[in-house]
């Protein structure tokens, strides 16, 4: 099944790329590389605002990185013109906005990771990295980049 398919399937309509919100570009092609800015959880198109362990759970930040990673695909298909030229997703760069006390942004990160590794199959595991941090521009609750190889 290809990638179009595939998101059909799972109901996935990418977005266009959002305007960045202050002195950057959305994504920067190196090469075979295509760095995708970070991009903040967003719900009904306004800033998904929280904060895990205390005004959300990790269910909720999960589908929060889900939403995320479906932002990204949207911005890595205007980058390269069709996700099928992407041949691996390299690396994703999660940071979760949580209390200090909370520790499982690995698994917030995994709603990412799931729907990109759903999508991409095999070119969709990657190295990654989940930090908790004690904000996020716009307050949102998961902000995620990342790196994509492309032929």
């Amino acid at each position: 099944m290809n990638i179009n398919d595939k998101l059909k399937q799972l109901d996935i309509t990418l977005p266009p790329v959002a305007t960045p919100a202050a002195a950057y570009v959305p994504y920067v092609q190196t090469g075979k590389l295509v760095f995708l800015s970070g991009h903040i959880a967003k719900q009904d198109g306004r800033p998904w605002v929280g904060q895990l362990g205390k005004t959300m759970t990790t269910e909720e930040g999960k589908a929060a990185a889900r939403a995320v990673a479906i932002d990204l695909m949207g911005t890595l298909q205007a980058a390269v013109g069709d996700l099928k030229r992407v041949r691996r997703i390299v690396k994703v760069m999660s940071l979760v906005n949580s209390t200090p006390d909370y520790t499982e942004q690995h698994l917030v990160t995994n709603g990412a990771s799931e729907l990109l590794g759903e999508v991409f199959g095999p070119q969709g595991a990657h190295a990654r990295s989940a930090f908790g941090v004690a904000q996020i521009p716009l307050g949102a609750c998961v902000e995620i980049e990342l790196i994509a190889e492309v032929d």
